[in-house]
């Protein structure tokens, strides 16, 4: 069931994405040639119209076939009007960005239906509508902290603490602050609910952490189900969807900034198996643990598609550009080599990005 839902959502995310190029095509009359899922070679076709529509051997993917694309391709008398190439430099740009819009409507949408089945949302926040079953969660965990240490796991919910006579029993944020911060530098247990069952954890705290007091490492809060009617749905989708894309953008450009230094941490990036897991976890909490993980696997694939790189979105975005600037088209020659390199190095990504998921399910 996981690995069936995984493939779901990948067709859904690459279909969207290719379909917002698509219908952006058409609608400033360009041929589309081909509309594929996966990238060749072809397993099933059948042309509809002008357009041929395939299913293809490698499933981590997919294309759309835009007439004038590829420079070396031969026009006829008449087709000049509906080719990409000879198209308005904004137009070019339009139906490349609409890929990109596409799966932003996806997340809109998937965070907005979210709302209205039940999302999981902090009950500090101002939604109009009652929280409900609040509790306890750790939200964040630092890395290489007593709790890191000590085997405790973002979504953790916290049920009860203790250390010597001191107990506490379903604390509120605050109250497990202070239980925590006034705590004595031995042990505490901490029982928490993961995946349904109970767990119990010995954590040390340090002084380390925060200045004059004692922490575990983690971050917290009150976490519940909130459920709003349509029309509120779809405008908080739409913010929570522009925050997610904020954030995503933030985290893609640090993570960049440090790779170039040297200093990035792989332990965040997930290819096609780590995703999976993803899923599968997010399935064991319910319908919209999976709305909310296929929502922002969509906004990360918007943003990576906007990366100034060859054989993306971006970087043919890039060339547009360069061309607008320079006011004559970058040589074929050039733009294909380009693309076919890039095209090689994110292949030779996704396999190390691939075998770093295959040894960290081994190793946990």
């Amino acid at each position: 069931m996981t690995i069936l839902l995984f493939f779901i959502i990948l067709v859904a995310l690459v279909l969207v994405h290719e379909a917002g190029h698509f219908f952006a095509a058409k609608l400033f009359r360009i041929r589309v040639d081909e509309f594929g899922f996966g990238f060749p070679p072809r397993l099933i076709s059948y042309k509809k119209g002008e357009t041929r529509y395939s299913f293809n051997l490698i499933p981590f993917g997919g294309f759309v076939k835009i007439f004038g694309e590829d420079p070396t391709e031969e026009i006829k008398d008449g087709e000049e009007k509906r080719n990409f190439t000879r198209k308005p430099r904004i137009v070019q740009a339009i139906v490349l960005v609409a890929g990109v819009f596409g799966n932003f409507l996806l997340a809109w949408f998937l965070i907005s239906a979210g709302f209205i089945s039940g999302m999981p949302a902090p009950s500090g926040e101002t939604w109009g509508v009652q929280v409900e079953n609040a509790v306890l969660t750790i939200v964040d965990v630092l890395p290489d902290s007593p709790a890191a240490r000590g085997g405790l796991l973002v979504g953790d919910k916290i049920i009860s603490l203790a250390q010597n006579t001191r107990s506490l029993k379903d604390p509120s944020a605050e109250e497990a602050s202070n239980f925590i911060s006034g705590a004595q530098p031995r042990a505490i247990n901490i029982s928490v609910e993961r995946k349904g069952e109970i767990s119990a954890f010995s954590i040390v705290p340090a002084n380390s952490i925060l200045k004059d007091k004692q922490a575990i490492g983690i971050a917290m809060d009150e976490i519940g189900i909130v459920r709003l009617p349509f029309y509120k749905a779809f405008w908080e989708g739409g913010k929570v969807a522009i925050a997610l894309t904020n954030e995503t953008a933030r985290a893609l450009t640090n993570f960049v900034r440090d790779a170039f230094s040297g200093d990035a941490n792989l332990k965040n990036l997930a290819g096609p198996v780590g995703i999976a897991n993803l899923v599968g976890e997010a399935r064991a909490e319910g319908a919209s643990h999976i709305l909310l993980l296929t929502a922002l696997i969509s906004i990360n694939l918007a943003i990576i598609n906007l990366i100034p790189f060859p054989a993306l979105d971006g970087g043919r975005l890039l060339f547009v550009a360069i061309e607008a600037i320079r006011r004559k088209p970058i040589s074929p020659k050039i733009a294909q080599y380009a693309n076919a390199v890039g095209f090689i190095i994110l292949l030779i990504f996704l396999g190390l990005v691939t075998v770093h998921d295959i040894s960290r399910l081994f190793s946990s």
